[in-house]
């Protein structure tokens, strides 16, 4: 993970774990590696992994059994919300862009449309 400056760390975390789950990477009902070996794997202070994962607790993203853990939701509506929040900002972070550029819709939608494509044909 690289560390943007502009923003505090833990909540760079906080979209990282977000988009973990997302994608599926840590899977519904998964158990989370420990504060400790988040720490070591992002470089961070385990206070602040603690932190981020505080906030994925209070957004109903993960869930801590006091003996056990701390597993990913198994709640499909729950993660499907989180993915369509992190594909927002990230269709915003493109609208600004392009239309920063002086690109229209009708004109982003088929450099979108064509870029998928290719993406599509490269697999």
């Amino acid at each position: 993970m690289d560390v943007d400056d502009a923003r505090p760390i833990w909540v760079q975390l906080v979209v990282e774990f977000r988009r973990r789950i997302s994608t599926e990477e840590w899977a519904p009902g998964t158990r989370i590696p420990s504060v400790r070996e988040l720490a070591l794997e992002v470089g961070v202070n385990p206070n602040t992994v603690q932190r981020a994962l505080g906030e994925l607790d209070r957004a109903g993203l993960t869930l801590t059994e006091r003996t056990a853990g701390r597993f990913v939701t198994q709640d499909r509506s729950t993660i499907d919300a989180a993915r369509e929040a992190l594909a927002a900002t990230t269709t915003d972070a493109y609208i600004d862009s392009v239309a920063g550029i002086g690109l229209g819709l009708e004109d982003a939608t088929r450099l979108l449309a064509r870029r998928w494509a290719a993406r599509e044909e490269n697999k």
